[in-house]
């Protein structure tokens, strides 16, 4: 990402502004800020994931519902036609 002299010149201007006591403190504060800020990032992406999961299951759990509905229908509805076929043979 960064080449050689970028990376000294960079170095050598963080040394000037923060003197040779600051920088391990400065990067101490950057090591902690980066383990925050990836700790959170997997937590965004835990949530994420358990929401899809869950709308995954619901989905999958509606489905079965309607297909549990579908065959109530249709028996109930074989049903009455079955009834009325023999209602029919009866009064023939």
């Amino acid at each position: 990402m960064l080449d050689g002299p970028v990376f000294w010149a960079i170095l050598a201007v963080a040394l000037l502004l923060f003197g040779g006591s600051k920088i391990p403190e400065l990067a101490r504060g950057l090591g902690k800020a980066k383990r925050e800020f990836r700790k959170a990032s997997e937590e965004v992406e835990n949530e994420v994931r358990s929401a899809v999961e869950e709308d995954e299951r619901r989905q999958a759990r509606l489905k079965q519902v309607e297909a549990e509905e579908r065959a109530r229908i249709r028996a109930q509805v074989e049903a009455e036609e079955k009834a009325k076929r023999a209602q029919d043979g009866n009064q023939n």
